[in-house]
């Protein structure tokens, strides 16, 4: 049953009264820190001039100083901070189910708590779970591995990082369409390697073209990332696009394939989901990344998986055995339910997908109604990628010029009182995020909100 979300009412306040409130409050919230002057040590924390012989350097790593922090974790937490103020936002901004853990999931890990299963594992991962892995892929995906081809890790992004870290050297290109989820380039970065982003079109679905890709590839292309089902666009990658792009990676003996697949079984009939390591040619070359946050409801357990060649996947469990060991043995056996409840997650898994299908339509034809506003209808995961770039250059009375995607996000949180992320954290500003992982009650009230704070600014003159 999906959780209700309560998020407060206006008590009488206007919301920009409330806002200017709340930037009030933050401020005193954070009057305990020391204050500081460029080049000055806070004698809060400093240590007396007679013990401090030497000073410390507070440089940073350059690698560390090159990757930007996410926009959506940075958003989400905003939120919630907003939230616990008292202030009445809706949060649309992370990429949470609302959903409840499926019972029998739950169940499963209460159940390795009370019999004691709380030791660690081996660092790929028990042997019960990659066999079920194994299964999985095979039976729903149309692909072979054996329980050494399978690591398991604490969530899908852990995979993600451990295979750019482990196949990519310094100087590599990272080939990664945009938009795209915001952690790819940064992990591309932290292994030393470039990122190479190649635009889409909202006309064209954000799907790759494959001509582009050819033009793009080079000596030095190491990996290129495929997220299908998309964040953030709900963009589902057809068959026949996906055996066009396999012919060109075929011809580069050194390009891997890095195939996102965590939102696989959130997809909207008559689409469905090709694995590309199923395609002729490919298994060789691609290393597929699947979890259990996302489908399963089951964000807070942090399990995801890597299956690929033993020796690209062996590479990625030594990198884990140094970082963090085995994921939590609770979270694998509660991992081992959810692979049993049936083909595809069975009825609990399409009964979330049943309710997401029915959000997603409200949302799009409520923003179909709204002037200027460009829509590519997502056919999978639960997200909409909203080209609003029709409202930029436009001047909203006392706030300011909404000059881009961030700037059009805060003015929706200030005014309308609605967290969303913005296309820039995805490598298309024309366009914002919006996440439907909430109840079709709380998206009826964050449309009103939209709506009525975009009213002023359809009227203004651009500027």
């Amino acid at each position: 049953m999906a959780k209700t979300v309560h998020n407060g009412a206006n008590c009488g306040i206007p919301l920009r009264n409330q806002s200017l409130s709340l930037s009030r409050h933050v401020s005193r919230s954070l009057s305990f820190l020391p204050k500081t002057r460029p080049g000055k040590q806070s004698n809060t924390f400093a240590v007396k001039a007679s013990q401090a012989d030497f000073p410390v350097d507070p440089s940073i790593s350059p690698r560390v100083n090159a990757v930007k922090p996410s926009k959506t974790v940075a958003i989400s937490d905003l939120a919630t901070s907003l939230v616990q103020a008292g202030v009445p936002v809706i949060r649309l901004a992370a990429g949470e189910p609302d959903f409840d853990t499926p019972a029998p999931i739950a169940e499963a890990g209460i159940n390795a708590i009370r019999e004691g299963y709380t030791r660690y594992t081996p660092n790929a991962g028990t042997m019960e779970l990659r066999q079920a892995i194994c299964r999985k892929l095979k039976e729903e995906n149309g692909i072979t591995y054996t329980p050494d081809q399978v690591v398991v890790s604490n969530g899908a992004k852990q995979s993600l990082a451990q295979a750019v870290l482990a196949v990519c050297s310094p100087g590599d290109e990272v080939i990664i369409p945009a938009p795209f989820w915001v952690s790819y380039p940064e992990m591309a970065r932290l292994a030393d390697a470039t990122p190479v982003i190649l635009p889409t079109s909202i006309s064209d679905n954000f799907l790759l073209d494959p001509k582009l890709l050819e033009s793009k590839i080079t000596e030095r292309s190491r990996l290129l990332i495929l997220c299908s089902p998309s964040n953030p666009t709900g963009s589902v990658y057809p068959k026949e696009l996906l055996e066009k792009i396999a012919q060109i990676v075929a011809k580069h003996p050194r390009l891997l394939v890095l195939s996102d697949e965590i939102y696989e079984h959130i997809i909207y009939a008559p689409t469905t989901h090709t694995s590309f390591a199923s395609l002729p040619g490919m298994w060789d070359r691609t290393l597929t990344v699947n979890g259990f946050s996302k489908a399963f409801a089951m964000t807070g357990w942090r399990l995801g998986y890597i299956a690929g060649p033993k020796h690209f996947v062996a590479a990625c469990g030594k990198i884990q055995s140094q970082f963090t060991s085995g994921a939590s043995s609770i979270a694998q056996k509660a991992a081992v339910a959810a692979l049993g409840l049936g083909y595809a997650g069975g009825e609990a898994v399409s009964t979330m997908v049943k309710a997401f299908r029915e959000r997603r339509d409200f949302l799009v034809k409520s923003f179909r109604e709204i002037d200027g506003v460009k829509i590519s209808e997502p056919q999978g995961a639960f997200y909409l990628f909203i080209d609003f770039s029709f409202y930029y250059g436009r001047e909203a009375e006392g706030f300011g010029k909404i000059e881009d995607s961030e700037s059009l996000c805060r003015y929706l949180l200030d005014v309308g009182q609605v967290a969303l992320v913005p296309g820039s954290a995805f490598g298309d500003d024309t366009c914002i995020r919006i996440s439907y992982a909430e109840s079709l009650t709380t998206l009826q009230a964050a449309v009103e909100r939209i709506k009525k704070a975009l009213i002023p600014l359809s009227s203004a003159a651009l500027v």
